[in-house]
């Protein structure tokens, strides 16, 4: 959705996404059949020929997610530097028969 305001169309959006229009014609379907309001919407052509943009509810959406992320990721914050910490950062290479070298 984010792609789709930054693009202005599905299609631009996609292609920024290494995904097919199809694809994501179905997605956008499916997240407006989800909500009791269109989140995508159509915008009618003219000299661009037209696009899609978020709809009021779209756009809340969004920044709710954002909001969401960003307070997952600050309450994980301690947690994964804790076992950031306790990652091996340089494995001993593996040998032929699958153990380490000695």
């Amino acid at each position: 959705m984010e792609a789709i305001v930054a693009t202005g169309s599905i299609s631009a959006a996609a292609r920024s996404m290494g995904m097919s229009y199809r694809r994501a014609w179905l997605l956008i379907d499916e997240i407006n059949s989800a909500f009791a309001r269109p989140l995508v919407e159509s915008v009618a052509g003219g000299r661009r020929g037209g696009g899609a943009r978020l709809t009021e509810a779209g756009s809340a959406v969004v920044a709710a997610y954002r909001r969401m992320a960003q307070a997952a990721e600050k309450a994980m914050a301690p947690d994964r530097v804790m076992i950031e910490a306790l990652l091996v950062r340089h494995a001993p290479p593996i040998t032929k028969k699958g153990g380490p070298e000695t």
